[in-house]
């Protein structure tokens, strides 16, 4: 006579079982875990590069940079046939700027209410120009650039003249439309 096994308990759900006695072994390996950190880093990194690149894509959409009359001072302190530096606080600036918020200008008083007030930056690369009196041009020190008193390309790497601010006088001070560097897209430009 065959003697078959009690297989009663295999399908007794009130009898303990034991493979759920002990708790499973973790079969994780030290490659999954550094790949999970290598993950993680990946997405950190990612959010420190892409999240500053969404904010300028999309600045522009959220932020009103309106553009404001703000005066260089009376209109005597700019000498007649003369090339002065001007300087005006951003209308657009934090309390944080300090004193990078004060932008400087070239101001040139050709007569009486007539002036050109051109941007300090050299039209090639940005650089501060400086303007030198006897030579009666300004000058780019970062890439040689030249520029005539009356804003024009001279010499040097710079594709055209410098850029000018619109400017007005009122109640004798000199007002010049402020809030963003003058470009070509400007219409004075």
């Amino acid at each position: 006579m065959k003697h078959e096994p009690d297989n009663s308990n295999l399908h007794d759900k009130s009898a303990p079982c034991a493979c759920s006695a002990a708790p499973a072994p973790d079969n994780s390996t030290r490659r999954e875990f550094m790949l999970k950190i290598g993950f993680a880093l990946n997405a950190v990194a990612g959010a420190a590069v892409g999240i500053p690149l969404l904010g300028y894509a999309f600045s522009s959409f959220f932020k009103n940079h309106e553009l404001d009359w703000v005066s260089l001072g009376p209109v005597d302190k700019f000498p007649e046939g003369k090339t002065r530096l001007g300087q005006f606080k951003n209308p657009v600036h934090r309390s944080w700027d300090g004193v990078t918020a004060e932008v400087p200008c070239w101001v040139r008083r050709i007569s009486g209410d007539q002036f050109q007030v051109f941007a300090i930056n050299c039209a090639h690369l940005g650089c501060p120009v400086r303007w030198f009196e006897e030579s009666k041009l300004f000058m780019c020190p970062c890439h040689g650039g030249a520029y005539y008193e009356n804003g024009d390309h001279a010499a040097g790497p710079p594709p055209r003249g410098l850029f000018t601010y619109e400017f007005k006088v009122q109640d004798g001070q000199l007002m010049i439309l402020a809030g963003a560097l003058p470009t070509l897209a400007q219409p004075n430009a």
